[in-house]
């Protein structure tokens, strides 16, 4: 039987009218795409059919007829077939079923769905990102790459479980052509499968695991941020060339947390005294304080994001540990600081960015953030941001057509955009080619905190593990 189905086979029934989006997707088993989901709106009398049951949505393939799995819990029906292949899609798109391509909505919008974490202790580090998205999108007239745009946000709540759910409404229900997000990695984990099968363009503008940038990379995710064990990697390398001997490591007990300890690892060649892994959203510190006060380390190392990093660096100090050099990464920053506030001057951290960092754009983004918000901007507003400015770029190469995935892929592959950190590339794994930077916690003249750029660490540096890439 063909595994392909000839050109101009197709046809549809009545009731499933020419509003048909064929949308790539399909099943994966390790192998290329063999399959296209196609979705069908119903419109019969008055909008909707009237018996409420769905039509035979089946699609007639010539010499390869294959049953359709029709799922009515959706707002649209979904019409499934696999074995359609390159050729037939094309053929599908060029006849009366539908007028407009797969990605394009019906009034000609750019859809873009934000997935953030916006409840919880760890809010403030989605609601930068979030926040940095659409500041771009204002300054642009509402408008990405010259298109009316639509921004559809969603709270992934931080549970994997509810980020799958609303990654498959945006992408299934609103149709988005981009999903900008997540904050966290296990939350990456989850919905990086519905959302580059289900037909849209996955952005993470912070969450960056090691086995996307390697071995299970995907032509569909890009990042802006970074991937997670590189920030990781200034402190390791700052401790190493300080002479440090014996460190004191700790980070949640989940991905992201793991990349963070491999990060210090990687540069750092001392002995590592204790890797303390503590509960995601873990609030009290008094056991590794005591294990710290216990090993008397050269230094401490913590990669302890939102609301974990300002319980600990209060219990720090009130632990009486400041003697103990703390260096760290999401701990100590723009999010952070105004919980923390002096207990955290003097802190290291290590970033791809700054407020101050002197780039082209950079001190009219944090000044338009700070007009916007009332905060001072922290990397995820500003990874956030360079997303939106990735997006406008490719979409106004395009022309505002961004129907043809692979042409919107190697636009977005050159990362034609100016970057509010400066030199920005991608490399061959969609993880970008960037400097990373020793930064410290300063209390600004105006009562305000944020990081400011010590020193230069790494020079267009790309992660370790794209060799591994095979895309």
């Amino acid at each position: 039987m063909p595994s392909q189905c000839r050109p101009y086979a197709f046809s549809v029934p009545y009731a499933c009218r020419r509003t048909a989006e064929p949308v790539p997707g399909g099943h994966r088993s390790g192998g290329p795409l063999t399959g296209y989901i196609l979705s069908v709106k119903l419109l019969a009398e008055g909008g909707r059919h009237r018996t409420g049951t769905a039509p035979d949505c089946r699609l007639s393939c010539s010499g390869d007829h294959r049953p359709i799995k029709i799922d009515n819990s959706l707002p649209e029906w979904r019409c499934k077939m696999k074995f359609i292949g390159k050729a037939a899609l094309a053929a599908l798109m060029t006849t009366a079923v539908t007028t407009a391509a797969f990605s394009q909505t019906s009034d000609d919008k750019l859809k873009v769905g934000l997935m953030f974490t916006l409840s919880g202790p760890a809010a403030v580090l989605g609601e930068h990102g979030r926040d940095g998205f659409q500041l771009a999108v204002e300054q642009l007239g509402g408008k990405l790459g010259g298109v009316e745009t639509e921004i559809i946000v969603a709270d992934d709540e931080q549970k994997p479980d509810v980020a799958v759910n609303k990654a498959k409404e945006l992408v299934e229900r609103d149709g988005v052509d981009f999903v900008v997000g997540p904050i966290f990695s296990n939350i990456l984990q989850a919905i990086m499968k519905p959302v580059t099968e289900g037909g849209a363009i996955l952005i993470s503008p912070n969450a960056g695991t090691s086995n996307f940038a390697g071995a299970e990379c995907n032509k569909n995710f890009f990042v802006t941020s970074y991937q997670n064990d590189q920030v990781h990697e200034v402190l390791g390398k700052y401790a190493q060339d300080k002479g440090y001997k014996r460190m004191f490591l700790m980070a949640p007990n989940y991905q992201a947390g793991k990349d963070a300890i491999a990060g210090v690892k990687h540069s750092f060649k001392g002995e590592v005294v204790n890797e303390a892994y503590t509960p995601l959203g873990n609030m009290d510190f008094s056991a590794e304080l005591a294990q710290i006060a216990a090993e008397q380390p050269d230094a401490v190392y913590a990669f302890m994001p939102g609301g974990m990093g300002v319980n600990l660096v209060k219990q720090y100090r009130q632990a009486g540990l400041e003697g103990i050099p703390f260096l760290s990464a999401f701990t100590v920053d723009e999010t952070t600081l105004p919980a923390q506030q002096d207990a955290a001057v003097g802190f290291f951290g290590g970033a791809n960015w700054a407020p101050n960092l002197d780039a082209p754009g950079n001190a009219e983004f944090v000044k338009a953030f700070e007009a916007k918000t009332g905060r001072v901007p922290g990397t995820y507003a500003a990874q956030a941001y360079d997303a939106a400015m990735l997006i406008d770029a490719v979409v106004k190469k395009l022309n505002g057509d961004v129907s043809d995935r692979d042409a919107v892929i190697a636009e977005m592959e050159k990362a034609d955009f100016q970057s509010i950190r400066g030199d920005f590339s991608f490399g061959p794994n969609h993880y970008p080619v960037q400097d990373f930077y020793l930064v410290q916690v300063a209390k600004r003249d105006d009562g305000k905190y944020q990081t400011e750029i010590v020193e230069k660490i790494f020079d267009d540096y790309a992660d370790t593990y794209v060799s591994e890439c095979k895309m």
